[in-house]
């Protein structure tokens, strides 16, 4: 699955995949294939983003708050 809220937090905060993957001490490939969704992160790695950006998982995931949604 494409994580398009990463890549649209990564750029809004003008971070790097290079900084952003040495801060959460994992390689550069893997934000990109994140960031394409070649590769999907697990539980742990999500929370970890979520807590770094300051968003919610469902946020990194498909770029909008799920409490924005109309039902």
């Amino acid at each position: 699955m494409k994580m398009i809220g990463l890549k649209e937090i990564r750029r809004q905060k003008k971070l790097s995949q290079v900084k952003v993957s040495m801060d959460l001490n994992i390689s550069r490939e893997a934000i990109s294939n994140y960031e394409t969704g070649r590769r999907s992160p697990d539980v742990d790695m999500l929370v970890k983003m979520s807590d770094y950006f300051g968003v919610s998982i469902d946020y990194l995931i498909r770029g909008e708050d799920f409490s924005k949604k109309i039902i």
